[in-house]
């Protein structure tokens, strides 16, 4: 009789209780000031074969794989392969939870082969079949700098002065999440920017890509590829416009509708918006409207309001407001803002930009979808 009731109780608890998969932490290489690299220990569970074994007692970390026995030592620099005693650069250590181990000593040991990619700031690291592409941060690791930040900035660009509205997200801090939501968490339907980030506890939310605002009809259709946890929301084969993708570790990059279709048969992509065109490329403004497909004049010639996205070298995510600005001069105004990578989102009506509860830049409109932060 206790155990059924018992069971009552648990199944009780079961129905008013929501249960949550927190997402694991982005994985990152992190290098220090001395320009010597680590990685996260976890990371080697993705490699076939290797077995760890981590015991916070007498703070040894064990590393195996066939005849090679690693074992490291948290906070010194001393270890061991197999039976011999040998020396690092540097020792294991922890941070937020997470272990850190030097990626030369474990890379050539374990045979992992390791690429540096300078135009995204990230490393492969591979080992036979495997790879794993991590997002690379120098100097400060993320937990220890600010989530997110807000400004109000003016911008000169020729003759003409911009004021804008700025948050910007460190994409790798431990307790920051992205998500692309859909209003209603349907397609098609439109919502409140504001409503749409309360509904999902989101802490910032910008506008994101374009849709048929102007149909009568109760279906307001997205345009381009939307994607949230890895799953499609929508489809746009065929579609030049620059592409907003990031994976599970937050890795983001901008890239054209035909390049992301190869990107999508990886498997790597954990979120995706596209809008366009984009603004900047490696640090210098890059324009070509016409050639992602861009025929409105709102776009070739005009001026209005204006919302963007930036990606800096250090992996944080600029979402920006500003009115006013034509196309080219989005572009030197997300250059200005320090943006690496930029592209731009549906403006005019649409444009709007929220965060900690209360409009940085309010819409005309409501909106189809929106790219948005939570904050653990």
């Amino acid at each position: 009789m206790k155990r059924i009731t018992a069971l009552i109780i648990l199944s009780m608890l079961l129905l008013v209780t929501p249960i949550y998969a927190a997402a694991p932490v982005p994985m990152l290489v992190y290098v220090d000031q001395s320009n010597h690299s680590f990685i996260p220990l976890r990371l080697l569970n993705s490699y076939e074969g290797i077995i760890l074994n981590l015991n916070p007692a007498d703070k040894k970390i064990e590393i195996a794989q066939g005849n090679t026995r690693l074992t490291l030592f948290m906070g010194q620099a001393t270890a061991k392969v197999n039976d011999q005693t040998v020396r690092m650069q540097n020792a294991p250590f922890t941070d937020n939870g997470a272990t850190y181990v030097p990626l030369q000593f474990v890379s050539q040991h374990l045979n992992l082969q390791v690429l540096w990619q300078k135009e995204t700031s990230a490393v492969r690291i591979t080992q036979d079949k495997t790879s794993v592409t991590l997002p690379v941060l120098t100097g400060i690791l993320p937990g220890n700098t600010p989530p997110i930040t807000v400004a109000h900035k003016n911008f000169k660009i020729g003759s003409r002065t911009f004021s804008a509205k700025m948050v910007t997200i460190s994409m790798l801090h431990p307790k920051v999440s992205l998500d692309v939501a859909l209003a209603g968490d349907t397609l098609g339907k439109v919502e409140d920017l504001n409503r749409l980030a309360k509904r999902n506890q989101a802490v910032v939310a910008i506008n994101g890509t374009f849709f048929d605002a102007y149909t009568k009809s109760s279906y307001k259709t997205p345009y381009g590829y939307l994607v949230s946890h890895g799953k499609m929301l929508k489809k746009s084969s065929g579609d030049q416009r620059t592409v907003f993708t990031y994976d599970t570790n937050h890795l983001a990059k901008l890239m054209s509708g035909s390049a992301f279709e190869q990107q999508l048969s990886q498997g790597s992509v954990e979120g995706a918006l596209q809008a366009g065109p984009r603004l900047v490329t490696n640090g210098q403004v890059s324009l070509n409207v016409k050639a992602e497909g861009f025929k409105d004049p709102k776009i070739l010639t005009g001026g209005g309001a204006r919302s963007a996205l930036g990606i800096t070298r250090d992996h944080k995510l600029i979402l920006l407001t500003t009115s006013g600005a034509t196309i080219p001069q989005l572009a030197q105004i997300m250059k200005q803002a320090s943006a690496y990578q930029a592209m731009n989102l549906d403006g005019g009506a649409s444009s709007g930009l929220y965060y900690n509860g209360s409009y940085l830049t309010t819409p005309g409109r409501q909106i189809s979808n929106a790219i948005i932060v939570k904050y653990q």
